[in-house]
């Protein structure tokens, strides 16, 4: 992977051949890991795995989303950042296949591999946007937008999709796999395979982090990660807690999954446009306490809107947070190993979130204090935010951060 290329001229066809590809490596990005949870009790039935166990099933892809983002830019210097996109794939779709076959622990190994998959993905996906894209705001909001749209397709469609094909929880689960095969079928002819390029030597990834903007950087994103994982795990249950019935509670969570697709579709635009991007930290806070606000004084009443409301600061924050890993790095290249640093230390983060919320709700009988404990999470939010949207660029061998404000 070149660390400084020209976005290359295409004609209007080619271009947007190019951006439904990577619309549909983004559907790909989330369904793998959404889907287990509808099956959950089905699945629990037929293997007889405890609820900690099947927590963990949940789990480890998106520790896996921490532990592996690191590899991608060595992967992507290594073989190309066209075909690590395309490695991906194959093994993505090789995780989903696994969970087709019956030992207990091969629906684990498949996760894993799974969970690999997609942190590869995440990493290298926004750095592509970056070399290939002159104004790479619009695309990345319709990244962003996508891979809502794919949990959201996953939490409503996988148990339909069993239904209609009379099939147990193993083949709903694996259906997505066609969804992995068109992907890699698409990006191929697309996008193609290049191999290794020479390139200069580079520090290590984790270096940027003596600079304060990186830093920033991966603040925002960890704790706007928290927010999300920490929602997705218990939001059905403070609802049934405050009265909403069980079967509503899934459907106003994947409510939230669409209205944050519209939020991630216009934030990295507007972000593009944008020398700093302050003003859209600002809103997205104000959304986040909005929502957040609304169920902690009144979760039975005003629902759908305190979680719509949540869902735009959820999708606007998550594409804000991937649109600053780009807008901050003067190449690809440095997006690349900003992206895995910062994706490694935030889904980690991020990972912690529902475990902690759970013991503090067990610890207080309710959850307020939970709710209460996110809302002061927005503070160091509001802060990381602020310093990661200003005018400036990360310096790729140093300790400097190039700044363009006075």
């Amino acid at each position: 992977m070149t660390d400084v290329a020209a976005p290359r001229v295409r004609s209007r066809g080619a271009v947007l051949l190019l951006v439904t590809a990577i619309v549909v490596v983004a559907l790909n990005q989330r369904p793998a890991v959404v889907a287990v949870a509808p099956l959950l009790g089905e699945l629990r039935a037929d293997t007889g795995l405890s609820s900690a166990l099947a927590g963990l099933l949940t789990a480890l892809p998106v520790l896996c989303f921490g532990a592996f983002a690191p590899l991608a830019p060595r992967l992507a210097r290594r073989i190309g950042l066209e075909t690590a996109v395309a490695a991906s794939l194959v093994l993505l779709a090789a995780g989903i296949a696994l969970r087709l076959l019956p030992p207990v622990a091969l629906l684990y190994a498949g996760s894993l591999v799974a969970g690999a998959a997609i942190a590869i993905a995440n990493v290298l996906m926004p750095a592509y946007v970056k070399r290939e894209f002159t104004r790479p705001g619009a695309v990345m909001g319709a990244y962003s937008a996508s891979l809502n749209v794919g949990a959201a397709a996953a939490a409503g469609l996988t148990v339909p999709i069993g239904a209609a094909l009379g099939a147990e929880w193993r083949v709903a689960l694996a259906s997505w796999l066609v969804l992995a095969v068109a992907a890699l079928a698409l990006w191929l002819p697309v996008a193609g395979v290049r191999g290794t390029r020479t390139t200069p030597p580079e520090a290590s990834s984790w270096s940027l982090l003596r600079q304060p903007l990186a830093r920033q950087v991966t603040a925002y994103l960890g704790l706007q990660s928290v927010q999300f994982y920490s929602f997705a795990a218990w939001l059905p249950t403070l609802l049934a807690d405050a009265g909403v019935p069980v079967r509503e509670g899934g459907l106003l969570l994947a409510a939230s999954n669409v209205t944050g697709a519209l939020g991630a579709l216009l934030i990295p635009a507007a972000a593009g446009r944008m020398a700093a991007q302050r003003p859209l930290v600002v809103g997205v806070l104000a959304a986040y306490a909005v929502g957040l606000g609304g169920l902690l004084l009144a979760p039975a009443s005003g629902t759908l809107l305190w979680v719509a409301v949540f869902g735009v600061a959820q999708g606007g924050g998550f594409a804000l947070a991937l649109t600053l890993i780009v807008l901050r790095s003067p190449s690809p290249l440095v997006a690349a190993r900003l992206g895995g640093v910062a994706q490694c230390l935030g889904y980690l983060v991020a990972s912690t979130g529902p475990v902690v919320l759970g013991a503090l709700h067990d610890a207080t009988s309710g959850w307020t204090w939970p709710l209460v404990l996110l809302i002061a999470l927005l503070a160091p939010m509001v802060w990381a935010g602020w310093g990661a949207a200003r005018d400036a660029v990360l310096d790729p061998a140093g300790t400097r951060t190039a700044s363009r404000e006075d």
